[in-house]
């Protein structure tokens, strides 16, 4: 989504996702918004100083890029980036790569800006509610730690990068996100982090685990090792997860 676009965005979403997913989803949205600050950086892995950290490189990639190589969103995640949005023409995208990477503080650059025209406010409204639904979603169910997952959707092309404490919640992260209403494809840079902090036990299949909306018919799912339901809508072939070797 073009930060430019934000305000009207904003307005487009919140009328739009009454027709996409209900009252409840509006409802659900709203919590999100008044839960951020500083509370939520403290509860991510990478605690207040990684996201000030992150914070910093993604606004020097920003000014180092200065709108010269096309409508570029920038996500950073323990100095990993991920560049999205659109590019006119290879070149700039290859180039618009080239200078995030000699940025300090980046460890690696993952390119996934199309050669496209600027999506129209329509495409970046729908996005904008892909994104706070998966957020809601990812809320709300207790497998997953969701402030150590950061979302980017573009042109219904789901985005995750951050961290999962275990093979079985990024399962049920990117199972989440591929069944979200409008959703194309989900692409995954999540890393699996090597132990478990303060000594807890890996996580697994919780007791009370939220069942996916709309859904009440449990099945095993090919991605994870525990039992999930299979939700209502679309086909989940209508939404691939590729997994990026990091």
């Amino acid at each position: 989504m073009t930060r430019g676009k934000l305000t009207l965005a904003v307005i487009c979403t919140l009328a739009l996702a009454p027709a996409l997913a209900g009252c409840v989803g509006v409802a659900v949205v709203g919590g999100l918004a008044a839960a951020g600050g500083a509370g939520y950086e403290a509860a991510q892995e990478r605690g207040v100083n990684g996201t000030y950290e992150d914070f910093k490189v993604k606004s020097d990639i920003t000014n180092a890029l200065r709108n010269q190589y096309g409508a570029v969103n920038t996500t950073v995640y323990q100095g990993r980036v991920l560049l999205t949005g659109t590019s006119p023409s290879p070149m700039q995208k290859s180039q618009a790569e080239q200078v995030a990477s000699r940025v300090p503080g980046v460890r690696t650059v993952y390119n996934e800006i199309e050669v496209a025209a600027v999506e129209d406010p329509w495409q970046t409204a729908k996005d904008g509610w892909i994104t706070a639904r998966i957020k809601s979603d990812m809320v709300l169910d207790p497998d997953v730690r969701s402030s150590n997952y950061t979302i980017e959707t573009d042109r219904q092309s789901v985005f995750l990068i951050g961290s999962a404490r275990s093979q079985y919640e990024l399962d049920r992260a990117t199972q989440i996100a591929r069944f979200v209403p409008g959703v194309q494809r989900v692409v995954s840079y999540i890393e699996i982090r090597t132990g478990i902090p303060n000594g807890a036990a890996p996580p697994g299949p919780s007791q009370a685990a939220t069942p996916y909306p709309g859904s009440a018919t449990p099945y095993s799912s090919p991605y994870s090792g525990g039992n999930t339901t299979r939700p209502s809508g679309p086909s989940p072939s209508n939404a691939p997860i590729q997994v990026q070797k990091l």
